[in-house]
Parts: structure tokens; sequence; C-alpha cells
């Protein structure tokens, strides 16, 4: 991209700047740091330069446990794209439902289209995706940009507010609530898939049937409506579904006999986000800043790097077989807010291509035909029921250093986003290169996080699963 002199940096970083100050006086309480300086020096939206590591200096430091006899070796990658359509905005519904603009800084997203801080699952469900495979699954991270201290410019910002709004309004909607079949099936013969395939892709079916008669029959009927004239009758034919489920998987293998329970399902109230109640959409009582026109927001600005390469892979479990996750789980990767929180959830996150045994907390410094690279490695180890939890991390935890789940916990698919970038050396050398952030993490890579929220159709987790169970190479 051109560049424009660097005499013109801190004009554009002093409105940015300027602008951040005053709505921070008008919101009471939002930090936006800001510098004055002589004409020409950088400002203080920078990385700090003790904030970088010639990758030459960290030593090897991650080995992955043995597999033991029984262990679940496969892999199952998602092709999503590298975000070409330029879905970026500063929110997160997992960590924030509701906040607009709450992130204070941009991700970069993959998967499901639609995904912004007022997304509910069943707005996620409506969307489009950028997957290969229909995953509608949402995966986002905070973007990279490189800083040289000059204008740089970016794709012109996508304003989320129509998104935003659709989903508003889906969940002010009832919605049918049901449990999820493919998480208990433990292993599914070869012999059987394309036949519980099938079924499972009736259940997702019927389930946004009777969403959308709900939707087109409310107010109708009566208190007793709904019940009586669309859940109990989808509990029957789930019923029938289930059974058939269960008869399939009994011809090569025994029979599943704890299903039976999963057939029923329950209205669940409108504003559903699968969270914990959302706080409000504002912040000491005025909205927070979104981008600009230049896809950049208060102290995180420079030119936006779109991942030359990214990897969505599934992997399995050391120590034995893996169960499907539930849809609409949400995980969580790192601490964005590191500073304040501790470094208990933090993790190192950055390497070099080529290097990848060696990861670090500090933006690399790669030798020459080396790329930088990002390693986000997810917990696996899920509690069994829940979806989501107060704090969006006790439902599901990492292993332990031998790849083991705590008592209570079941292994789930591990879920590891891998992202290249192509920087010039010379700008890694510079150290012009930094990742958005929340303001008072000061772009500090320790602050490098991630998300997913799982919104694969039943079909899909369930033939994710048994590809890493059976130790195959799988790629949608």
């Amino acid at each position: 991209m051109s560049r424009t002199q660097g005499r013109h940096r801190l004009s554009r970083r002093t409105k940015i700047a300027t602008g951040g100050l005053a709505l921070a006086i008008a919101v009471g309480g939002i930090v936006v740091a800001t510098t004055t300086g002589t004409t020409g020096e950088a400002s203080a939206d920078e990385a700090d330069p003790a904030f970088y590591i010639d990758i030459l200096k960290v030593k090897p430091n991650q080995f992955d446990p043995r597999p033991v006899t029984g262990a679940s070796t496969g892999t199952f990658t998602v092709d999503c794209g590298r975000n070409e359509n330029g879905h970026f905005n500063p929110d997160n519904f997992i960590a924030q439902p509701g906040v607009r603009n709450g992130a204070q800084h941009l991700h970069d997203y993959v998967g499901n289209l639609s995904t912004n801080a007022d997304s509910n699952n069943k707005s996620l469900v409506r969307a489009g995706t950028t997957c290969r495979n229909g995953d509608k699954s949402a995966y986002f991270w905070p973007v990279v940009r490189i800083d040289t201290g000059e204008e740089e410019k970016n794709e012109p910002a996508k304003k989320p507010d129509a998104d935003r709004a659709q989903a508003d309004q889906e969940a002010k909607t009832v919605q049918v609530a049901c449990p999820d079949v493919a998480s208990k099936l433990a292993d599914v013969p070869d012999q059987a898939m394309a036949e519980v395939d099938a079924n499972l892709d009736q259940l997702d079916t019927q389930t946004d049937e009777a969403n959308k008669r709900i939707a087109e029959t409310q107010g109708q009927g009566g208190a007793d409506f709904v019940r009586n004239a669309i859940l109990n009758p989808l509990k029957d034919r789930r019923a029938a579904i289930i059974d058939r489920i269960a008869i399939a998987i009994g011809r090569f293998a025994p029979k599943p006999g704890d299903l039976g329970g999963l057939a029923p399902c329950a209205p669940k109230p409108g504003k559903d986000t699968g969270t914990p109640t959302p706080p409000p959409s504002t912040t000491a009582g005025g909205a927070l800043p979104g981008q600009d026109e230049n896809n950049e927001l208060p102290g995180n600005d420079g030119e936006i790097q779109r991942p030359q390469r990214v990897q969505l892979t599934f992997r399995g479990s050391p120590v034995g077989k893996v169960v499907a996750m539930p849809r609409f789980l949400r995980v969580l990767y790192g601490d964005a807010k590191v500073s304040t929180n501790g470094p208990a959830n933090a993790r190192a996150s950055w390497t070099c291509t080529g290097f990848e045994n060696r990861v670090t907390d500090k933006y690399p410094i790669c030798p020459q035909n080396s790329k930088v690279k990002r390693i986000h490695t997810f917990p696996s180890c899920w509690d069994g029921k829940n979806t989501d939890s107060a704090n969006h991390r006790t439902h599901i935890v990492f292993p332990d250093q031998f790849g083991r789940c705590a008592k209570g916990f079941k292994a789930v698919p591990q879920l590891q986003i891998s992202l290249t970038y192509d920087i010039p050396h010379d700008v890694q050398v510079k150290k012009q290169y930094k990742v958005d952030a929340f303001p008072q993490e000061k772009h500090n890579p320790l602050s490098d996080h991630d998300d997913f929220a799982n919104v694969m159709s039943q079909r899909i987790m369930n033939g994710l699963v048994n590809c890493v169970n059976r130790g195959r190479t799988c790629r949608a």
C-alpha cells in the first residue's frame, strides 16, 4: 500500500488521540494514552521496544505429550479463508455480549459472516459462512498492524450496524432449546456414519423449523400454544429420529442406551445470547468509540496485516478418545486484559515459521525467509454440561501437561489456530509491528487472545470427532 511521508503522522494521530480523549471525558473513565512531542516523533501508541525478541534467543519449549494406546491422533482442518471479505469490528459477543465496540480494538473474523456484539445462537445459525464445508462457527482474534510512523492506508471500514440490529431483533423472539445429541454419541462406527449423519441433519432441521414456526405465530393461541402445538409434536419426532440413530449404531457396535432423555425441547426466552446476562452497551453513561473509516481506533492504528495463512485445526487427545463439542459452546484463549487480570489465563503465542518449537510472550524477530506466526491452542476439557460459564472459562479448561482432563471433565477436539504473517524483515528489526489491544495493555504481546463459538451442525461435528478418533488427517 502507498504511504505518505512521516511528517503527516503526528497530525493524524493527534486527531485520533484528541477524539479519544474527548470521548473519555464524556463517558467518564475510558483511558486513552496520548503524548506530546516534537514534530516527526513517534506517538505513544507504538509498542515498547522491550516487547521484541530474536527468536534464536528463545530456547525450545514446546513438547507435545506422547500418545498412549487408544489415543485420538487424527486432525481435522477447516478452510475458512483469511478474512478476504474484510469482516472487522471491535466487538466481542462472548466476553462482552451486547457491548458495541466493547473490545476497543479490532478483531479479524473468519467463519460466521454476521458475528458482532449482539450475536446470539439464533442469529449465528441464520448467517452465512466463509468456511468451505458450511461450518458456521465464529473464529476471531485481534488484528496485527505495521506501524512505521507514516500514514498507513487500510481498506474502508464496514459498519456492523445492520448485523447488530438483525441479531438484536432475532434475540427478542422465543427460541427452542434442544439437547445436543452428537455430543452424547461416544463413537459412531464407520458403517453407520452416513445414516447417523442424515438423522443428525434432520434433528437440526426440525429445530430450525420449530423456531421459524414460533416466530411466525408469536402471540397466538394463549400461554400453552407453543408447548402443545410445537414442542410436544417436536418431542415425538425427535424421539423417533434418536431411536433410529441408536439402532443404526447398534447394528455394528453396542447400542447406546441413554439417549431417550434427549428428545424433549424447552422454550428459551428472548434475548438469548448463550451467555450470562449481558451488561449494558455503554460504559459510564457514554458509547464506546468504533473504528473510523480507515479501520483504526484510538491507540490502535497502522496498516492491518491480513494473515498470509490461516490454519484452523482440531486435534484429538493423547490419552484417549474425544467426544463432540456441544453446539454453541463458547471457548476463550488467552487474556485480553492481562495487565488488569494478571498472567493466570495469558498464554505465550508468538513464534516464527520453522521455529514452532519455540514460543514466546514477546514479538519475535525472525531470521530471513522465516515468517511471524501466532499459535493459539485452546482449552479442550469440557464439563459435559455447560456451553458457557460466568467467567467464560470454568466450563472448559486446559488438560494437564500429559494431556489428561481433570475429574468430571471430558476431552473434546482441541482447536488450534495458526496465523502466519508476511511482515518484512526490516519492519521486524525496527520493531514496527504490533497486535491490537485494549488501551491499558499498550500492545503487550502477552495480551494476545482468540475466541471461538461452535456453530457447526451436529453432522459436521460428528464427522470431526470420528476423524480425530480414528487417527485420520481430514480437510474440509
